[in-house]
């Protein structure tokens, strides 16, 4: 699709990722509706971006739908909102605690579900394109849905299922012409690795094949208008990685 003149929804938007493919969709001519639980950034970013702000919690059914509706006709929807833990399984004073790994996948994956599925119901009701599209949704998986490490047994299974969604996902919307595809980051410099020392930091960028550093949030925000770009994407999970496959640790 013509990214220039389509109103665009970016949950997760007001930091890491969604910050950066909302500034790029906003580039493109793209008219940007953030959403997010972050109200102070998000209000300052779509006043910078000369976009709107929804206050929204992805898991949260009422203040997505609000959201989607007010952003008026959308083509496109990148859903970015993500958290992360780390535990193990069993650890020395006992097994892992339940509830860390709900709220993980509450939130990764149900909020995924919640911002495809009300978004896409919007798009469903847009006239065709030239190429008769109704709609695009760009959901956020992680390499480690494929690969992950000792202590990411909540992160690992909540990708993982955003990942497995993808497919029957994009069937099911098949017939109402909106595509879904979700990217699979490695490394990322986002504000989950922000607080380690830099030295850290370029320890983990050196574990990337090449390039050789940590990816960079507009990189994603390229590979995210590519997707809504390329009407030949469907169905389709896209990793975003450097040829970077993670260790056990």
């Amino acid at each position: 699709m013509e990214l220039n003149g389509i109103g665009a929804f970016v949950a997760g938007g007001a930091s890491g990722l969604g910050q950066a493919t909302a500034r790029e969709l906003t580039a493109r001519g793209a008219r940007v509706t953030l959403a997010d639980v972050n109200e102070d950034h998000g209000t300052a970013l779509a006043e910078e971006l000369g976009g709107a702000f929804a206050r929204a919690d992805v898991t949260d059914e009422e203040q997505v739908a609000a959201a989607v509706s007010a952003a008026g006709e959308i083509r496109l929807a990148v859903n970015c909102a993500g958290i992360g833990w780390a535990e193990r399984t069993v650890k020395k004073d006992g097994p892992a605690a339940l509830e860390p790994f709900e709220t993980v996948v509450r939130v990764n994956l149900i909020g995924s579900f919640n911002v495809l599925r009300l978004a896409a119901a919007a798009m469903v009701d847009n006239e065709p394109n030239g190429d008769g599209e109704r709609g695009a949704v760009v959901m956020t998986a992680s390499i480690a849905a494929f690969e992950g490490q000792i202590g990411q047994t909540a992160y690992a299974a909540s990708k993982g299922g955003v990942a497995g969604l993808t497919l029957p996902a994009a069937r099911d919307l098949a017939g109402r012409a909106v595509r879904v595809c979700t990217i699979a980051p490695g490394l990322f410099d986002t504000p989950l690795l922000a607080a380690l020392p830099e030295d850290a930091r370029e320890a983990l960028g050196k574990t990337m094949p090449f390039p050789q550093r940590l990816g960079k949030p507009e990189e994603f925000a390229h590979l995210a208008c590519a997707v809504a770009e390329n009407p030949m994407l469907n169905g389709e999970v896209i990793r975003l990685d450097g040829a970077l496959r993670m260790a056990p640790r």
